[in-house]
């Protein structure tokens, strides 16, 4: 899997992290997994087309030392269909800018 990783996290950071996507993203059924939402206009040519598909989401996944930021855009409505792809490039800086601002606003140096 794809995907943008910060690894060695202390004890204090994962549980701001934790009190963050509670707070900021959904819960996935998955423990540990949450879901935040891809603004629409990042969405791709193909993406926008399959309305039927949206919304579009990110999965995180947080671990006890570390967190992930998925980089295959998934919908929430289907499992498999061609709109379910890898991040775009606008798509890929927007993943990493987001986990950037979320680690400033919560103080945690990586």
């Amino acid at each position: 899997m794809k995907q943008y990783r910060i690894d060695e996290l202390r004890e204090e950071d994962y549980y701001k992290l934790l009190d963050y996507l509670r707070e900021n993203a959904d819960h996935s059924p998955m423990q540990e997994v949450y879901w935040i939402n891809l603004p629409e206009e990042l969405y791709s040519d193909i993406q926008k087309e399959h309305k039927e598909c949206q919304p579009f989401y990110i999965a995180v996944n947080l671990s006890f030392k570390s967190i992930s930021f998925e980089w295959l855009i998934r919908s929430r409505q289907k499992l498999h269909c061609k709109c379910i792809q890898y991040a775009n490039k606008a798509q890929r800086d927007y993943i990493i800018d987001l986990a950037d601002s979320i680690f400033e606003k919560l103080g945690i140096r990586s």
